[in-house]
């Protein structure tokens, strides 16, 4: 009963001891955008888009992940395939703040205290919140009305790999569905700009981050658990 006692101890010493291990790190890459204008193209980044990114690490297969990103989107007809819209001709360009909240797995156990290399592909999800402008189309761009926020969906994969004893590179891309339709001044909220409205008004729109990211780690290590 006393080794199956101590058996138990350790067990609980270990799963908490790795609950205790946080990633701290930053983001950096570019970013697109999917909606009524320009490029049809899922994977194009052509702006810039940076943030800071924070994990709690549960376990070798899952982590809580909490993130702040900001970027610029934009888009031109004039790059997109679609002859009706090179016609058109518009250009729109919008400002996105993003908090994200979610779960982050690994497909491979990545035990951050292992010594040797230590690689695994991984997903994430959870919910965002983002403030963008909500915009018009007039003469052909895009022209800011007010700042508001929305929600979106994000939908991340990646591989990262343990290069050093404290930090971990990650390389990923993250589509985001988004609950509005007017990342692009495609459909305006503002009545007034009723008549300026185009495009697929019943699907919403999608921005996308692609980049690296590199995290610290620091925490307590696991102990040994006591032998049988």
């Amino acid at each position: 009963m006393k080794r199956f006692l101590l058996n138990i101890i350790g067990l609980f010493c270990c799963l908490t001891s790795f609950g205790q291990i946080h990633e701290l790190g930053v983001f950096v890459g570019g970013s697109n955008y999917i909606g009524d204008v320009g490029s049809m193209d899922y994977l194009a980044p052509n702006d810039a888009a940076f943030g800071v990114l924070y994990k709690w690490n549960k376990s070798t297969r899952h982590s809580w992940r909490f993130s702040y990103t900001q970027a610029t989107i934009s888009a031109r007809d004039v790059d997109s395939k679609a002859p009706n819209r090179n016609l058109r001709g518009f250009e729109i360009k919008n400002n996105i703040k993003e908090i994200s909240a979610g779960l982050e797995f690994n497909f491979l156990d990545f035990d951050l205290h292992q010594s040797d290399f230590v690689f695994s592909p991984y997903v994430y999800s959870g919910i965002s919140t983002f403030l963008y402008n909500e915009t018009f189309v007039l003469n052909k761009e895009s022209k800011e009305d007010y700042r508001d926020f929305s929600f979106a969906i994000p939908m991340v994969v990646g591989v990262k790999a343990k290069i050093a004893n404290q930090l971990v590179l990650g390389l990923e891309t993250g589509a985001r569905y988004t609950f509005t339709d007017n990342l692009d001044g495609s459909n305006p909220e503002n009545k007034n700009f009723e008549p300026l409205k185009f495009g697929n008004l019943n699907n919403k729109d999608w921005y996308i981050f692609t980049g690296f990211t590199l995290t610290y780690t620091f925490g307590k290590n696991p102990c040994f658990c006591a032998e049988k």
